[in-house]
């Protein structure tokens, strides 16, 4: 039977749990403890008591999927930490690159009365200022920039890593959710995209394997083909 009350190290698993699904990653305790950065002894320890709790089930090859009280769970987890994000940067005016550890401190004493507030604070704001989408199923499809080819007009959609260290170095980089760019150099070292105004916001290709982006392919200007510039050719007859 599930507990209406999850505590907080069952939160951060769920939300875990939770981007693994939306990532279209499988959800699996080798993947969580990944994600977490801990030993799979400690992911599997929890893993079981969130079985046993009602929020998960694993099937014969241990993959995980929730319960229906374990997705409401998850999704209101990570509901509010989002809001939090959007909030402080918004209306506290916390850069965006430093507020995923404090929405971490904070999601889990949020009231509902201080999660209405919040989101009338926070106007038709839609996404986290990484990208996410604030409520659950409402993330747009995408490719990691790593994949883009050169000359192709980007935006970005949303930073899959938001790993505080890694935003600090995004934000330097210039990138940021919602910027438009063309995709000006690409090799096995670093990715380039130029913004209209010159900018250039370089990151590794690694890094860039955690960008998603709206990518469209432009067409490359090229020379005719001889046969085509012959005089008095009489084409489509």
């Amino acid at each position: 039977m599930s507990s209406d009350t999850a505590t907080v190290a069952e939160e951060e698993y769920l939300q875990s749990l939770f981007w693994l699904q939306e990532a279209g990653l499988p959800m699996t305790g080798a993947n969580v403890a990944r994600a977490m950065q801990l030993s799979p002894p400690t992911v599997h320890e929890m893993v079981g008591r969130l079985e046993h709790d009602g929020y998960i089930t694993r099937d014969k090859d241990r993959t995980i999927a929730f319960t229906s009280s374990g997705a409401t769970h998850a999704e209101e987890i990570v509901r509010r930490h989002r809001l939090i994000e959007r909030f402080l940067t918004d209306v506290l005016g916390v850069p965006w690159d430093e507020v995923h550890e404090e929405a971490e401190r904070l999601e889990h004493a949020m009231s509902p009365v201080l999660e209405e507030r919040m989101r009338s604070a926070i106007g038709d704001a839609k996404t986290c200022p990484h990208g996410h989408p604030i409520v659950a199923g409402a993330r747009l499809g995408g490719v990691p920039l790593a994949d883009v080819e050169v000359g192709a007009a980007v935006r970005v959609l949303r930073f899959e890593n938001e790993a505080e260290d890694l935003l600090h170095y995004l934000k330097g980089s210039g990138l940021e959710p919602g910027l438009d760019g063309e995709l000006v150099e690409r090799d096995d070292e670093q990715v380039v995209v130029q913004t209209a105004d010159g900018s250039r916001c370089v990151v590794t290709a690694s890094v860039a394997e955690t960008v998603s982006v709206v990518a469209v392919s432009l067409k490359k200007e090229r020379t005719a083909l001889p046969d085509q510039l012959v005089l008095g050719q009489r084409y489509g007859r």
